[in-house]
């Protein structure tokens, strides 16, 4: 108790000189931190004197209070509490509520609040810290909580690319066989989404954005919708599995790309292996099949323009997606998922008419009550699908979050061959796997617990105990 008193005396007498300038530059007030540790009077005096009305007592070893004297830990959660900023953010909490206003006073017990996840991405993880609770069992309550935060995040990206391979499914289905165009599916989609605008409404957020941030937002919704416009219009000229495989890894080099130029975030060396991994295995599935490379008739130049058209919308549609993810990445700690859902929304109920009147898709209104339903299963699969991925961004490289998106392209092989039974070609089976291996080993990278990550952390949480300052 002598050392951690000892740290939080350096502390506090650090902290107390810095604002002394500002307490000592306003109106008269007196400052009263612990009962027993320090009591501190103020007043407007310049320059500064000492006072008959200014005191200031630190209480010594073997006086009166000293062990009593909270712990550097708790410190900082005190500085929190009291500090002027988070009293101004929440004086400017957009007054609109849907339902009703918030209650700010009620109480409550600490809860854990994890910020991050195991791996070594931005963010941490708080845990509520007592009296009572010595090192041990803080270090194992952080990471208790680091692996609980971490477990979500992974079970929310393979959800996410589980329901990105049913929408290429059902968008398949629907185009195929109810003469629903891609394009108008976009559409419909966005306009169902926009009732995600009830979630910011009733937090008594701006569903536009926080002020400062509302220009920046705007481009991450029209880089977003840009991207579904291309990839789904890429699906009129080329076919569903080389147009998602070309999209995802032109979103994954590129996302990994711009991610180290524009917010200079680096992946590790494992991650950057299991990426190339999975690339490879997108890169093999691919390539054009036997009878395809060994045909010897010419080929049609119209045929070969629209593949080629095809191709490149896919790829700038990469390049989009790969804008958008290192866009939200950079806005997470401003805007939270359903406001970024909603922006998606609206940009796309703008931007999809366009596309749609320049390629002339068909217009076919749903008729059926199963057209409705596949319609409002592919709102709800893309919905989960946004949730996910914008979740993993909040913790995780853009690269990596694609990489697991990744896994989509596999998920609809193997959805796609359950339907229509029919043997598949080596490289669809050696790509798959390849990529399925690749996700699979990424994510128990990040989950299996490593024994000298927490020996060291152990040892950086010791040497701060053990600090010879005095």
């Amino acid at each position: 108790m002598n050392q951690r008193g000892r740290v939080f005396r350096f502390v506090l007498c650090s902290t107390l000189t810095m604002e002394s300038t500002h307490l000592l530059g306003g109106a008269k007030k007196r400052v009263k931190i612990h009962p027993h540790t320090v009591t501190a009077k103020y007043a407007t005096h310049g320059p500064y004197s000492p006072q008959a009305g200014i005191h200031t007592h630190f209480p010594q070893p073997g006086d009166e209070g000293y062990d009593d004297a909270p712990s550097f830990e708790d410190f900082g959660s005190f500085l929190e509490e009291t500090s002027d900023k988070k009293q101004l953010t929440e004086a400017k909490r957009w007054p609109l509520t849907l339902f009703a206003a918030k209650d700010k006073d009620k109480g409550g017990t600490p809860t854990l609040q994890a910020d991050g996840s195991g791996d070594g991405v931005e963010g941490g993880v708080r845990v509520a810290k007592g009296p009572g609770r010595g090192v041990g069992e803080q270090l194992a309550s952080f990471g208790e909580a680091s692996v609980s935060a971490s477990r979500f995040t992974w079970v929310g990206l393979l959800g996410a690319a589980l329901a990105s391979g049913c929408v290429i499914i059902l968008t398949c289905v629907a185009s195929e066989h109810f003469s629903l165009g891609p394009l108008f599916l976009l559409l419909v989609r966005s306009i169902v989404q926009l009732l995600s605008v009830a979630v910011p409404l009733h937090k008594g957020e701006n569903p536009f954005g926080p002020e400062g941030y509302r220009l920046r937002l705007l481009c991450y919704g029209v880089a977003y919708s840009f991207s579904l416009c291309c990839a789904y219009s890429s699906l009129t000229f080329v076919s569903p599995d080389n147009a998602t495989t070309t999209w995802r890894l032109a979103t994954t080099v590129l996302s990994a790309t711009l991610a180290f130029l524009l917010l200079e975030e680096r992946l590790s060396l494992v991650d950057g292996i299991t990426l190339a991994a999975g690339l490879c295995g997108l890169g093999i599935l691919l390539l054009p099949a036997a009878d395809e490379s060994n045909s010897d008739s010419p080929t049609d130049p119209v045929v070969f323009w629209r593949g080629a058209f095809g191709w490149s919308l896919a790829a700038l549609a990469g390049l989009w997606m790969a804008l958008a993810l290192v866009g939200y990445r950079s806005l997470k700690e401003r805007v939270g998922v359903a406001t970024a859902l909603f922006t998606v929304s609206w940009t796309g109920c703008l931007l999809t008419p366009a596309p749609l009147a320049l390629l002339q898709e068909g217009w076919s209104w749903p008729k059926s009550t199963l057209e409705w339903g596949l319609i409002l299963g592919l709102v709800a699969c893309s919905a989960t699908a946004f949730l996910g991925v914008t979740h993993g961004l909040t913790r995780l490289h853009p690269a990596l979050v694609s990489a697991c998106q990744s896994l989509e392209v596999a998920v609809a092989t193997v959805v796609h061959l359950a339907l229509l039974p029919m043997a598949p070609t080596a490289a669809e089976v050696v790509g798959n796997t390849m990529v399925m291996l690749s996700v699979g080993w990424l994510v128990a990278v990040k989950l299996l617990p490593s024994r000298g990550a927490g020996r060291r952390h152990r040892e950086e949480y010791e040497e701060i105990l053990d600090s010879p300052i005095k």
